[in-house]
């Protein structure tokens, strides 16, 4: 079979492999499709801190379920399928806690052990989840940044009856936002400097919408919220600007849910928190529940996917879609790779 490894910053081969075995317990999956997204772009600038060389990436996907182990119950060839990519150590203080997606020995498929970059690759069944009938696999490989939104969105608590403002309007920023708007925000308010990724939120049924360059954000919050601001404030881009706005757009005793990944320690007025007794809180990643709900949110029809799939790339092409997000930087949202035809 075929695999993909970046072997270096940049740098994609291509080689064939033994096709893998599987156990009892364990299914065969013929991997569909695999997204790429921001975490990737990272690893393929050698810029990602915990992801070393060579390194078979691929951790957002959707495979179809080729063989089974003797033992397995709960799947049949040509099940569509996803998994989440955590591996943990089930001993540490947090996965005691039942809080395992922030295990003090956590790996991740496709960086700190091998994704699914390649033809199949074998999953234990009691980490798969079967996709509903109706399911595309581009449907299914975006289940895993749906989760991302789903458990960010968890971690603001209530949203319901709620406003939301939105700093970040990427893949990820426009899912919290969809996830939001799902889960009952009377108001959503989605900020970003790209024009383009505001049109594709309003696309998504996200109609409120603002560019920081062109207009006062604090005004529009005013506008759209009230002299109060905002309850909650999602920060989905990485950057001490927007961990500022958020800090200053929401009321006082709020909550900001910092969802983007800091690549510089950044700046941010500790004081106003302190002052407006602010709610501050972290998130990272997903667990299974919050698959298994993105799973419900996107058979539901809560999240519009049409809008966030830029392109498609086969597999062979997988280094040209990284030039190709490279090349087009504010204008993508989510590309794929497509495994169906090698």
């Amino acid at each position: 079979m075929l695999r993909a490894t970046m072997t270096r910053p940049g740098k994609v081969e291509f080689t064939e492999v033994p096709k893998p075995g599987f156990g009892a317990e364990e299914v065969l999956l013929r991997i569909r499709r695999i997204g790429i997204c921001g975490s990737d772009l990272h690893v393929y600038h050698g810029k990602h801190p915990y992801t070393s060389y060579p390194v078979v990436q691929g951790h957002e996907f959707c495979g179809e379920v080729a063989e089974v182990g003797c033992n397995v119950q709960r799947f049949k060839p040509g099940d569509l399928v996803t998994a989440p990519p955590q591996i943990v150590c089930g001993q540490c203080l947090p996965c005691r806690e039942g809080r395992y997606h922030i295990c003090e020995n956590l790996k991740v498929i496709g960086f700190q052990a091998p994704g699914v970059a390649q033809e199949f690759f074998p999953f234990p069944e009691s980490a798969l989840l079967k996709l509903p009938e109706g399911f595309t696999p581009e449907i299914g490989a975006l289940v895993e940044p749906a989760a991302v939104a789903i458990h960010a969105v968890s971690r603001a608590g209530r949203v319901s009856g709620l406003g939301v403002l939105v700093l970040g309007a990427g893949p990820i920023g426009n899912l919290v936002a969809q996830v939001a708007r799902w889960r009952g925000a009377r108001q959503v308010l989605v900020s970003d400097v790209s024009d383009h990724r505001l049109l594709v939120a309003r696309r998504c049924g996200i109609a409120t919408t603002i560019n920081p360059r062109a207009d006062s954000l604090e005004s529009r919050v005013a506008e759209i919220f009230g002299p109060d601001r905002a309850d909650i404030a999602f920060e989905c881009v990485g950057l001490a600007e927007t961990a500022n706005q958020a800090i200053l757009c929401v009321r006082k005793g709020g909550t900001v849910v910092v969802v983007g990944v800091f690549g510089d320690r950044p700046s941010i007025d500790l004081g106003l928190v302190q002052d407006r007794e602010l709610e501050l809180r972290g998130t990272l990643m997903y667990q299974r529940q919050d698959y298994v709900d993105a799973i419900r949110c996107l058979a539901e029809g809560g999240i519009a996917v049409a809008p966030l799939l830029t392109k498609s790339f086969s597999f062979r092409h997988y280094p040209e879609a990284y030039a190709f997000i490279e090349a087009n930087r504010e204008k993508v949202m989510k590309v794929m790779i497509d495994l169906d035809e090698l």
